[in-house]
């Protein structure tokens, strides 16, 4: 349970710090990465030469590092699925045969490009991550899970009474 809270918490962090660096710095993400790479190396030779100096010995097993062949082939799933259904919607969309996505894709699209215009890709990007945050709170939250749970049957519920 703590777990899955921290999730988005830590997501939320990390890409707080990718905006401030990208948005506010005018830096790049190569930029970004150097700077976490070098960070990472310098902190690294530091440890490794106080636990040299203290006689700690610190086995470094290079297969905690690696994911499962599972878990890759969940992430590579999840980006084909999203991919492929993008370009399903976006198909039937052009077809012209469901006028109502049709209005919904143009709407959405409008609404990104003016979106676009007044602010930059990487605030865009950003929002979405806090709002995909929240939702990964939301869901792992017993508390907010079973509010919004009510809040649907209640909805439902009264759309069926009408």
């Amino acid at each position: 349970m703590r777990n899955e809270i921290g999730k988005p918490l830590i997501v939320l962090i990390c890409g707080s710090l990718v905006y401030y660096h990208c948005a506010y710095r005018n830096s790049s993400l190569l930029s970004l990465l150097s700077d976490v790479l070098i960070v990472l190396l310098c902190s690294l030779a530091i440890l490794g030469l106080l636990f040299r100096q203290l006689n700690i010995s610190v086995p470094v097993d290079p297969l905690e590092w690696q994911i499962s062949q599972d878990t890759a082939n969940s992430i590579v799933a999840c980006l084909a699925n999203t991919v492929g259904a993008t370009e399903s919607v976006l198909r039937v969309a052009a077809t012209g045969h469901d006028k109502r996505l049709f209005v919904k894709v143009i709407v959405c699209l409008y609404v990104l490009s003016a979106l676009g215009r007044f602010l930059s890709g990487v605030t865009v990007a950003y929002v979405g991550l806090c709002l995909f945050c929240l939702y990964m709170f939301a869901e792992s939250s017993p508390l907010i899970s079973t509010f919004i749970a009510r809040f649907w049957r209640s909805g439902s519920a009264e759309q069926d009474s009408t």
